[in-house]
């Protein structure tokens, strides 16, 4: 890698150990492995006042937030799903990312974002990923090709965080990577064909 990105994953729930920091650990090992500095923002992390359009003073866990998104090159975001959507908990950590409205890069503009949803039931988790993908959409971002559903409540992962089902592996571990591909194309600018001499 000629050049160090920052991916940044965000997601979980108040509940330590949770399936989906679980998940969104896994996917930026992979980010890791290919060369990405990686900073995870769980859900203990995400307990914060209910955003305020008006403005106001902001936590110092809002700010840490935003401002690590901010510099971020490519993100990861994990919900469980709560009645059929995103946890008030992600959704309220989402809705601060409108402090980046006047930033150079605003909201997630020009940036890759993988997609995790856990729910106890598939119906539950597929929706909870469509909306998340809505919401990476509204922001300005990319999402990843990939986006992963986990339907199955929390199996999968040993109590150490392991994951322990290979074909989970395998997708959480293509998401991460994809984030961190599409970071390094976003950085290098495009070949440009040489232009024929005029005469």
């Amino acid at each position: 890698m000629d050049r160090t990105v920052k991916v940044v994953g965000i997601g979980g729930s108040t509940r330590p150990g949770s399936t989906a920091e679980q998940a969104l650990r896994v996917a930026l090992g992979a980010a890791r492995r290919l060369g990405a500095e990686v900073t995870l923002i769980g859900g203990a992390e995400l307990g914060m006042p209910m955003y305020d359009p008006k403005g106001g003073v902001r936590s110092a866990r809002a700010r840490r937030l935003v401002t690590e998104i901010s510099a971020a090159d490519g993100l990861v975001l994990a919900s469980p799903a709560y009645h059929g959507t995103i946890s008030g908990l992600v959704k309220n950590a989402l809705d601060h990312v409108e402090d980046l409205r006047t930033d150079t890069r605003p909201y997630f503009s020009g940036r890759a974002v993988g997609c995790v949803a856990v729910g106890q039931g598939w119906q539950g988790a597929v929706a909870t990923l469509g909306a998340l993908r809505d919401v990476v959409h509204a922001l300005r971002g990319w999402p990843t090709p990939l986006g992963v559903a986990l339907g199955d409540g929390s199996t999968g992962f040993h109590p150490d965080g392991r994951c322990t089902d290979p074909h989970l592996q395998g997708r959480l571990t293509a998401l991460g990577e994809q984030v961190v591909e599409f970071a390094l194309m976003r950085a290098t600018p495009p070949a440009r064909e040489p232009r024929e001499a005029t005469r």
